[in-house]
């Protein structure tokens, strides 16, 4: 067996599922999950119509770059989105079976091993496929603490030149989970300049970018690079997904753009992977890709859940709104993982202690005494968690 495997941590949740088997929850209240970030909004219908619509491409093998009809549709979401110029969708897009998916593969196709310690920057905390990737692509993670006091940015200069010098990718999330955090301008061309002084290849994860409040869209990487001057999107590759922003996660449909050249090595890679859209998948994709309302309506649902939910938890706990995405990321008054159980044991709620998403890195864990909570669930069960954490937060 491949001896990377070893170096695997257990996730975030077999992790939770540990340490509240250590404790019975009150029966006497119904359960109430925030702790895991799966979209809990009903999946628009003409989705579905789409999907069912599409069933007739069963007959038929999927090639691995998709239909030119699914990559238009990428690419003129893009432009639309962005205000970006017009990309080639043959040589600029391509289709994944979901972010996740692609955020591991790409790791597998951009390392070259033959190089000496190859390294891998991630923010800290962190989504864990990141960490996954890196270690089975036979690299090393090395972790940019994001802290409150740095307004929970990537501070570079936490690593020494040395590690950048052996860094052939860095996974960016904005926004970012679970801070939030959207990436202004002035911090993506930090990350550009050192790409290019460097060479290493950029991974932006924005599978939350169509989770914002108001009109304040979140500044994309491909829209950074452009305002910047940086047209050929060179060492760059974007990742999203429709899972959050049309609130189909079990369709698995997402794609990566940028970046030509790194994109004709991954879709190579790709072909041997196996890894195929489903043709019926690529005919929902498509539907949604070409219609907003929806995503304008689910917007409107986390908007109301964020204003009542702030609402109830700010006199008992330091809760603000981020910038964008479905997370809380919150500074708890006692150890995370103990404020969580008691939670769950005591008001059958259950978050995600922070510490449990972060590694230990520059002497600290950056997401100890932080609870993550994901509002995803109904209006209704969510603000009736909200109440239970802060009746808990007060008589403790």
């Amino acid at each position: 067996m491949n001896r990377d495997l070893d170096k695997l941590q257990p996730y975030p949740f077999q992790k939770l599922a540990r340490l509240f088997g250590e404790v019975t929850p009150n029966a006497a209240m119904k359960p109430i999950s925030l702790h895991i970030g799966e979209p809990k909004h009903e999946t628009p219908r003409f989705i579905k119509d789409a999907l069912v619509a599409g069933l007739d491409g069963l007959a038929n093998y999927p090639t691995t770059i998709g239909s030119d009809a699914l990559r238009k549709s990428i690419a003129d979401w893009l432009v639309r989105r962005y205000s970006i110029p017009a990309l080639d969708a043959k040589a600029q897009v391509l289709p994944v079976n979901g972010s996740r998916e692609a955020l591991f593969a790409f790791a597998q196709a951009v390392i070259d091993r033959s190089r000496k310690d190859p390294a891998v920057v991630c923010p800290n905390p962190f989504y864990q496929i990141y960490e996954g990737a890196t270690l089975l692509a036979g690299a090393t993670p090395c972790f940019l603490n994001t802290l409150p006091e740095d307004g929970f940015a990537l501070n570079f200069a936490q690593l020494p030149e040395e590690t950048w010098q052996r860094t052939q990718l860095i996974y960016v999330c904005s926004p970012g989970n679970p801070n939030g955090r959207v990436m202004p301008l002035a911090e993506w061309k930090t990350l550009f300049e050192m790409s290019d002084r460097y060479g290493f290849v950029i991974a932006a994860d924005e599978c939350y970018s169509e989770i914002y409040f108001g009109d304040d869209q979140p500044l994309g990487a491909l829209q950074a690079a452009q305002q910047l001057g940086r047209g050929d999107y060179k060492n760059l590759v974007v990742f999203s997904s429709l899972s959050k922003r049309s609130n189909v996660p079990g369709l698995r449909s997402g794609f990566v753009a940028g970046d030509a050249k790194i994109l004709e090595k991954f879709a190579l890679y790709r072909t041997y992977h196996g890894c195929a859209m489903n043709p019926a998948v690529q005919a929902a994709t498509i539907a949604a890709w070409n219609d907003e309302a929806h995503v304008a309506a689910n917007r409107h649902f986390y908007t109301e859940k964020f204003a009542k939910v702030i609402a109830l938890l700010a006199p008992v706990l330091p809760v603000t709104k981020p910038d964008a995405g479905f997370y809380l990321w919150i500074r708890t008054p006692t150890a995370d993982t103990a404020f969580a159980q008691q939670l769950y044991r005591d008001y059958n709620v259950s978050v995600l202690p922070g510490s449990f998403l972060a590694r230990e890195a520059h002497g600290v864990n950056p997401g100890a005494n932080f609870i993550r909570l994901a509002l995803v669930a109904n209006l209704d069960e969510t603000l009736e968690a909200a109440r239970r954490i802060a009746e808990f937060t007060q008589k403790r």
